[in-house]
């Protein structure tokens, strides 16, 4: 228990405890950007998210055309926006080393 300390003259005495309003902590979750500075996150971001955002029917048209293929939205439109290929069925040796690159 804490030593009740003197009263100074004219001044009320309040608990020297600090009380949280119980919302989370500030830090609590990681940084989209990381440990590091911003730097060029969120141009990089819109970036990113201009490239993957197509009209409905051509995402859908993707979507269909990577499950066929076997590989993941993600990885068909990067295909498309690096190497400016659309793949089929016929470049099956691409489609290995894309699926070969995937993290384990």
């Amino acid at each position: 228990m804490r030593k009740p300390q003197p009263l100074s003259p004219g001044r009320p005495s309040r608990p020297q405890e600090t009380r949280s309003n119980n919302g989370p902590p500030i830090d609590d979750s990681p940084r989209p950007w990381g440990s590091g500075g911003i730097g060029n996150y969120f141009v990089w971001a819109a970036a990113k998210k201009k490239a993957f955002d197509a009209p409905y029917d051509i995402a859908m048209m993707r979507v269909r055309r990577a499950e066929a293929l076997g590989l993941t939205y993600e990885e068909y439109v990067l295909e498309i926006l690096e190497r400016g290929r659309y793949l089929s069925a016929s470049d099956a040796e691409r489609i290995a080393e894309i699926k070969r690159r995937r993290p384990l």
